[in-house]
Protein backbone atom coordinates (compact mmCIF):
# COMPACT_ATOMS: atom_id res chain seq x y z
CA UNK A 1 0.00 0.00 0.00
CA UNK A 2 1.40 3.71 -0.77
CA UNK A 3 0.01 6.40 1.15
CA UNK A 4 0.89 9.92 1.83
CA UNK A 5 1.82 13.03 -0.46
CA UNK A 6 2.98 11.97 -3.84
CA UNK A 7 3.82 15.24 -5.21
CA UNK A 8 7.41 17.01 -5.83
CA UNK A 9 7.45 18.67 -2.72
CA UNK A 10 7.05 15.45 -0.93
CA UNK A 11 9.26 13.21 -2.68
CA UNK A 12 11.95 15.72 -2.67
CA UNK A 13 13.91 14.76 0.15
CA UNK A 14 13.54 10.65 0.41
CA UNK A 15 13.67 10.33 -3.73
CA UNK A 16 16.80 8.72 -3.64
CA UNK A 17 16.03 5.83 -0.76
CA UNK A 18 12.61 5.48 -2.66
CA UNK A 19 13.77 4.46 -5.98
CA UNK A 20 15.42 1.41 -5.00
CA UNK A 21 12.52 0.33 -2.92
CA UNK A 22 9.87 0.93 -5.14
CA UNK A 23 11.94 -0.95 -8.03
CA UNK A 24 12.39 -3.88 -5.51
CA UNK A 25 8.37 -4.04 -4.96
CA UNK A 26 8.44 -4.18 -8.41
CA UNK A 27 10.85 -7.39 -9.36
CA UNK A 28 7.02 -8.88 -7.65
CA UNK A 29 4.62 -9.45 -10.97
CA UNK A 30 2.23 -10.47 -9.22
CA UNK A 31 2.12 -7.85 -6.49
CA UNK A 32 -1.19 -5.77 -5.42
CA UNK A 33 -0.36 -1.70 -6.10
CA UNK A 34 -3.23 0.31 -3.76
CA UNK A 35 -2.84 3.93 -4.51
CA UNK A 36 -5.85 4.52 -2.32
CA UNK A 37 -4.52 6.31 0.39
CA UNK A 38 -2.61 8.62 -1.27
CA UNK A 39 -3.36 12.04 -0.56
CA UNK A 40 -2.07 14.05 -3.14
CA UNK A 41 -0.83 12.81 -6.57
CA UNK A 42 0.64 14.75 -9.28
CA UNK A 43 2.87 14.52 -12.70
CA UNK A 44 6.30 13.72 -10.73
CA UNK A 45 5.20 11.21 -8.46
CA UNK A 46 3.37 9.34 -10.89
CA UNK A 47 6.17 9.35 -12.83
CA UNK A 48 8.47 7.88 -10.25
CA UNK A 49 5.57 5.11 -9.89
CA UNK A 50 5.32 4.34 -13.62
CA UNK A 51 9.25 4.39 -13.87
CA UNK A 52 9.40 1.58 -11.54
CA UNK A 53 6.67 -0.49 -13.08
CA UNK A 54 8.65 -0.59 -16.29
CA UNK A 55 7.15 2.30 -18.06
CA UNK A 56 3.72 0.67 -18.39
CA UNK A 57 0.55 0.45 -16.12
CA UNK A 58 0.86 -2.63 -13.51
CA UNK A 59 -2.48 -4.58 -14.17
CA UNK A 60 -3.04 -4.83 -10.54
CA UNK A 61 -3.83 -1.64 -9.20
CA UNK A 62 -6.11 0.51 -7.45
CA UNK A 63 -6.85 4.26 -7.48
CA UNK A 64 -8.45 7.41 -6.85
CA UNK A 65 -10.91 8.38 -9.06
CA UNK A 66 -9.44 11.58 -9.50
CA UNK A 67 -6.00 10.08 -9.88
CA UNK A 68 -7.10 8.16 -13.17
CA UNK A 69 -6.48 11.44 -15.11
CA UNK A 70 -2.20 11.20 -14.20
CA UNK A 71 -2.16 7.60 -15.16
CA UNK A 72 -4.45 8.00 -18.63
CA UNK A 73 -1.90 10.16 -19.58
CA UNK A 74 0.70 8.79 -19.23
CA UNK A 75 -0.96 5.54 -21.44
CA UNK A 76 -1.65 8.18 -24.18
CA UNK A 77 2.12 9.70 -23.87
CA UNK A 78 3.74 6.04 -24.17
CA UNK A 79 1.32 4.59 -26.74
CA UNK A 80 1.89 7.97 -28.58
CA UNK A 81 5.64 7.47 -28.91
CA UNK A 82 5.52 3.79 -29.86
CA UNK A 83 3.17 4.29 -32.56
CA UNK A 84 4.90 7.14 -33.63
CA UNK A 85 8.29 5.28 -34.07
CA UNK A 86 8.39 3.10 -37.40
CA UNK A 87 7.36 5.36 -40.15
CA UNK A 88 3.70 4.52 -41.83
CA UNK A 89 4.07 4.71 -45.92
CA UNK A 90 0.57 5.04 -46.11
CA UNK A 91 0.45 7.98 -43.27
CA UNK A 92 -0.65 10.44 -45.68
CA UNK A 93 -4.04 8.40 -46.73
CA UNK A 94 -4.58 7.95 -42.81
CA UNK A 95 -4.71 11.39 -42.02
CA UNK A 96 -6.50 12.65 -44.58
CA UNK A 97 -9.09 9.67 -43.71
CA UNK A 98 -9.23 10.75 -39.84
CA UNK A 99 -9.63 14.58 -40.92
CA UNK A 100 -12.67 13.18 -43.20
CA UNK A 101 -14.54 11.08 -40.73
CA UNK A 102 -13.48 14.10 -38.24
CA UNK A 103 -15.50 16.58 -40.60
CA UNK A 104 -18.28 14.56 -41.30
CA UNK A 105 -19.01 13.72 -37.63
CA UNK A 106 -19.08 17.91 -37.09
CA UNK A 107 -21.55 18.34 -40.02
CA UNK A 108 -23.72 15.13 -38.52
CA UNK A 109 -23.48 16.79 -34.87
CA UNK A 110 -24.16 20.76 -37.11
CA UNK A 111 -27.48 18.75 -38.73
CA UNK A 112 -28.92 17.44 -35.74
CA UNK A 113 -28.52 20.81 -33.72
CA UNK A 114 -30.12 22.71 -36.52
CA UNK A 115 -32.58 20.26 -37.02
CA UNK A 116 -33.44 20.72 -33.31
CA UNK A 117 -33.40 24.35 -33.51
CA UNK A 118 -35.83 24.35 -36.41
CA UNK A 119 -38.60 21.98 -34.40
CA UNK A 120 -38.49 24.66 -31.43
CA UNK A 121 -39.09 27.51 -34.26
CA UNK A 122 -41.92 25.53 -35.17
CA UNK A 123 -43.08 24.85 -31.55
CA UNK A 124 -42.80 28.42 -31.03
CA UNK A 125 -44.71 29.63 -34.17
CA UNK A 126 -47.57 27.58 -32.47
CA UNK A 127 -47.38 28.42 -29.19
CA UNK A 128 -45.60 32.74 -29.25
CA UNK A 129 -46.47 33.08 -25.56
CA UNK A 130 -42.65 30.83 -25.15
CA UNK A 131 -41.12 32.83 -27.57
CA UNK A 132 -37.94 33.88 -25.06
CA UNK A 133 -37.78 37.70 -26.08
CA UNK A 134 -35.48 38.70 -22.89
CA UNK A 135 -32.71 36.24 -24.25
CA UNK A 136 -32.85 37.25 -27.85
CA UNK A 137 -33.08 41.02 -26.66
CA UNK A 138 -30.24 40.62 -24.88
CA UNK A 139 -28.08 38.75 -27.06
CA UNK A 140 -29.10 41.79 -29.82
CA UNK A 141 -27.49 44.16 -27.53
CA UNK A 142 -24.39 41.97 -26.90
CA UNK A 143 -23.94 41.06 -30.22
CA UNK A 144 -25.32 44.00 -31.90
CA UNK A 145 -24.99 47.77 -30.10
CA UNK A 146 -21.78 46.38 -28.48
CA UNK A 147 -19.65 45.80 -31.50
CA UNK A 148 -20.82 49.00 -33.35
CA UNK A 149 -17.50 50.28 -31.86
CA UNK A 150 -14.72 48.21 -33.56
CA UNK A 151 -16.89 47.99 -36.89
CA UNK A 152 -17.44 51.29 -37.33
CA UNK A 153 -13.14 51.52 -36.75
CA UNK A 154 -11.88 48.96 -38.83
CA UNK A 155 -14.86 49.84 -41.69
CA UNK A 156 -13.67 53.75 -41.67
CA UNK A 157 -9.99 52.45 -42.35
CA UNK A 158 -10.65 50.11 -44.82
CA UNK A 159 -12.97 52.52 -46.86
CA UNK A 160 -9.79 55.61 -46.20
CA UNK A 161 -6.91 52.87 -47.52
CA UNK A 162 -9.17 51.38 -50.18
CA UNK A 163 -9.97 54.77 -51.74
CA UNK A 164 -6.27 56.05 -51.01
CA UNK A 165 -4.46 53.14 -53.36
CA UNK A 166 -7.54 53.23 -55.78
CA UNK A 167 -7.19 56.89 -56.80
CA UNK A 168 -3.52 56.39 -56.76
CA UNK A 169 -3.95 53.97 -59.74
CA UNK A 170 -6.91 56.14 -61.22
CA UNK A 171 -5.28 59.24 -61.39
CA UNK A 172 -2.76 57.79 -63.95
CA UNK A 173 -5.49 56.74 -66.10
CA UNK A 174 -7.19 60.12 -65.82
CA UNK A 175 -10.22 58.07 -64.41
CA UNK A 176 -10.88 59.93 -60.90
CA UNK A 177 -14.81 60.25 -60.91
CA UNK A 178 -14.51 55.79 -60.92
CA UNK A 179 -13.76 55.73 -57.59
CA UNK A 180 -17.22 55.82 -56.71
CA UNK A 181 -17.80 53.00 -58.74
CA UNK A 182 -14.81 51.65 -57.10
CA UNK A 183 -16.24 52.16 -53.29
CA UNK A 184 -19.92 52.02 -54.05
CA UNK A 185 -19.59 48.20 -55.19
CA UNK A 186 -17.04 46.92 -53.08
CA UNK A 187 -17.85 48.15 -49.55
CA UNK A 188 -21.51 47.31 -50.32
CA UNK A 189 -21.41 44.05 -52.14
CA UNK A 190 -18.65 42.62 -50.86
CA UNK A 191 -16.27 44.42 -48.05
CA UNK A 192 -19.22 45.96 -45.90
CA UNK A 193 -20.74 41.92 -44.94
CA UNK A 194 -17.50 39.98 -44.93
CA UNK A 195 -15.39 42.78 -42.50
CA UNK A 196 -18.59 42.31 -40.37
CA UNK A 197 -19.07 38.84 -40.08
CA UNK A 198 -15.13 38.33 -39.73
CA UNK A 199 -15.61 41.11 -36.83
CA UNK A 200 -18.69 39.22 -35.36
CA UNK A 201 -17.01 36.30 -35.77
CA UNK A 202 -14.41 36.54 -33.86
CA UNK A 203 -15.84 39.06 -30.99
CA UNK A 204 -19.47 37.68 -30.39
CA UNK A 205 -18.76 33.74 -31.90
CA UNK A 206 -15.75 33.41 -29.63
CA UNK A 207 -18.00 34.85 -26.65
CA UNK A 208 -21.09 32.73 -27.23
CA UNK A 209 -18.52 29.68 -27.14
CA UNK A 210 -17.10 30.94 -23.82
CA UNK A 211 -20.05 30.89 -22.66
CA UNK A 212 -21.39 27.82 -23.66
CA UNK A 213 -18.45 26.36 -22.84
CA UNK A 214 -18.02 27.33 -18.91
CA UNK A 215 -21.31 26.39 -18.83
CA UNK A 216 -20.45 22.92 -19.72
CA UNK A 217 -16.90 23.33 -17.08
CA UNK A 218 -19.27 24.28 -14.20
CA UNK A 219 -22.03 21.93 -15.55
CA UNK A 220 -24.86 24.21 -15.82
CA UNK A 221 -25.54 22.47 -18.98
CA UNK A 222 -25.65 19.14 -16.89
CA UNK A 223 -28.63 20.27 -14.42
CA UNK A 224 -30.19 22.13 -17.38
CA UNK A 225 -30.78 19.35 -18.67
CA UNK A 226 -31.89 16.93 -15.35
CA UNK A 227 -34.08 19.59 -15.06
CA UNK A 228 -36.15 19.55 -18.14
CA UNK A 229 -35.12 22.55 -19.85
CA UNK A 230 -34.40 22.49 -23.33
CA UNK A 231 -31.14 23.83 -24.34
CA UNK A 232 -31.81 24.61 -27.97
CA UNK A 233 -34.78 26.79 -26.58
CA UNK A 234 -33.05 28.58 -24.07
CA UNK A 235 -29.49 28.97 -25.36
CA UNK A 236 -29.11 28.32 -29.06
CA UNK A 237 -32.12 29.82 -30.49
CA UNK A 238 -32.21 33.35 -29.25
CA UNK A 239 -28.55 33.37 -30.16
CA UNK A 240 -29.06 32.28 -33.92
CA UNK A 241 -32.33 34.40 -33.85
CA UNK A 242 -30.43 37.60 -32.73
CA UNK A 243 -27.41 37.26 -34.55
CA UNK A 244 -29.78 36.87 -37.75
CA UNK A 245 -31.57 40.33 -37.10
CA UNK A 246 -28.09 42.14 -35.90
CA UNK A 247 -25.69 41.38 -38.55
CA UNK A 248 -27.79 43.18 -41.56
CA UNK A 249 -28.09 46.54 -39.28
CA UNK A 250 -24.50 46.00 -38.30
CA UNK A 251 -23.62 45.88 -41.95
CA UNK A 252 -25.37 48.80 -43.13
CA UNK A 253 -23.49 50.28 -40.41
CA UNK A 254 -20.14 49.16 -41.80
CA UNK A 255 -20.93 49.84 -44.98
CA UNK A 256 -21.76 53.43 -44.19
CA UNK A 257 -19.08 54.75 -41.95
CA UNK A 258 -16.26 52.84 -44.44
CA UNK A 259 -17.96 54.94 -47.34
CA UNK A 260 -17.29 58.02 -45.05
CA UNK A 261 -14.18 56.94 -44.78
CA UNK A 262 -13.48 56.41 -48.52
CA UNK A 263 -15.47 59.83 -49.26
CA UNK A 264 -12.95 61.48 -46.58
CA UNK A 265 -9.58 59.81 -48.43
CA UNK A 266 -11.23 60.91 -52.06
CA UNK A 267 -12.24 64.18 -51.13
CA UNK A 268 -8.33 64.70 -50.27
CA UNK A 269 -6.56 62.87 -52.63
CA UNK A 270 -9.20 63.36 -55.64
CA UNK A 271 -10.60 66.72 -55.16
CA UNK A 272 -13.81 64.55 -55.22
CA UNK A 273 -16.36 66.55 -53.30
CA UNK A 274 -19.26 64.97 -50.52
CA UNK A 275 -21.97 66.05 -52.81
CA UNK A 276 -20.95 64.33 -56.13
CA UNK A 277 -20.02 61.28 -54.15
CA UNK A 278 -23.72 61.08 -52.59
CA UNK A 279 -25.14 62.06 -56.14
CA UNK A 280 -23.61 59.90 -57.79
CA UNK A 281 -23.57 56.67 -55.54
CA UNK A 282 -27.18 55.58 -56.26
CA UNK A 283 -26.42 55.60 -60.36
CA UNK A 284 -22.92 53.89 -59.66
CA UNK A 285 -24.07 51.24 -57.28
CA UNK A 286 -27.23 49.78 -58.12
CA UNK A 287 -30.11 48.41 -55.14
CA UNK A 288 -29.48 44.93 -56.03
CA UNK A 289 -26.56 45.19 -54.47
CA UNK A 290 -27.78 46.63 -51.17
CA UNK A 291 -30.21 43.73 -50.57
CA UNK A 292 -27.52 41.36 -51.50
CA UNK A 293 -25.28 42.46 -49.23
CA UNK A 294 -28.08 42.24 -46.57
CA UNK A 295 -28.91 39.18 -47.08
CA UNK A 296 -25.26 37.83 -46.81
CA UNK A 297 -25.56 39.82 -43.13
CA UNK A 298 -28.53 37.71 -42.56
CA UNK A 299 -27.22 34.25 -43.58
CA UNK A 300 -23.42 34.56 -42.00
CA UNK A 301 -25.06 35.52 -38.48
CA UNK A 302 -27.21 32.58 -38.37
CA UNK A 303 -24.10 30.04 -39.60
CA UNK A 304 -21.85 31.71 -36.94
CA UNK A 305 -24.31 31.88 -33.82
CA UNK A 306 -24.52 27.63 -35.72
CA UNK A 307 -21.18 27.14 -35.34
CA UNK A 308 -20.21 29.02 -32.16
CA UNK A 309 -23.10 27.01 -30.32
CA UNK A 310 -21.85 23.47 -31.71
CA UNK A 311 -18.38 24.30 -30.80
CA UNK A 312 -19.78 25.32 -27.31
CA UNK A 313 -21.67 22.30 -26.55
CA UNK A 314 -18.98 20.20 -28.07
CA UNK A 315 -16.52 21.89 -25.27
CA UNK A 316 -15.69 18.94 -22.07
CA UNK A 317 -15.25 20.18 -18.76
CA UNK A 318 -11.80 21.10 -18.19
CA UNK A 319 -10.10 24.39 -18.99
CA UNK A 320 -7.45 22.91 -22.26
CA UNK A 321 -10.63 22.25 -24.03
CA UNK A 322 -12.65 25.38 -23.24
CA UNK A 323 -9.27 27.30 -25.16
CA UNK A 324 -9.36 24.90 -27.76
CA UNK A 325 -13.03 24.92 -28.90
CA UNK A 326 -13.20 28.78 -28.58
CA UNK A 327 -9.88 29.44 -30.85
CA UNK A 328 -11.76 26.37 -33.35
CA UNK A 329 -14.85 27.77 -33.41
CA UNK A 330 -13.22 31.21 -34.64
CA UNK A 331 -11.51 29.61 -37.34
CA UNK A 332 -14.21 27.38 -38.77
CA UNK A 333 -16.99 30.56 -38.55
CA UNK A 334 -14.32 32.86 -40.33
CA UNK A 335 -13.62 29.57 -42.72
CA UNK A 336 -17.60 29.33 -42.88
CA UNK A 337 -18.23 32.85 -43.85
CA UNK A 338 -15.66 33.11 -46.68
CA UNK A 339 -16.77 29.89 -48.40
CA UNK A 340 -20.27 31.06 -48.15
CA UNK A 341 -19.25 34.74 -49.48
CA UNK A 342 -17.85 32.70 -52.61
CA UNK A 343 -21.06 30.53 -53.37
CA UNK A 344 -22.91 33.88 -53.17
CA UNK A 345 -20.58 35.42 -55.46
CA UNK A 346 -20.96 32.78 -57.84
CA UNK A 347 -24.87 32.44 -57.65
CA UNK A 348 -25.38 36.21 -57.80
CA UNK A 349 -22.21 37.15 -60.26
CA UNK A 350 -25.20 38.53 -63.02
CA UNK A 351 -27.04 40.67 -60.38
CA UNK A 352 -26.45 44.34 -59.42
CA UNK A 353 -23.23 44.06 -62.23
CA UNK A 354 -24.30 46.58 -64.83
Amino acid sequence: MVSGAWNLRGLESRLCDLNPRLAEYALDTGAAWDLSEVEVLDHAGAMVLWRAWGRRRTPTLTLRPEHEGVFRHLDISKEASVKGAPADPLWFVVAVGRKTLGLLEHLTAVTIVLGQVVLDALHLLRDPKGIPWREISSNVYRTGTQALGITALVGFLVGVVLSYLSAQQLRVFGADAFIVNILGISVVRELGPVLAAILIAGRSGSAITAQLGVMRVTQELDAMEVMGIPQTLRLILPKMLALAISMPLIVLWTNAIALIGGMTSAQFELGIGYTYFLATLPDAVPIANLWLGLGKGVVFGFLIALVACHFGLRIEPNTESLGIGTTTSVVTSITVVIIVDAIFAIMFKDIGIS
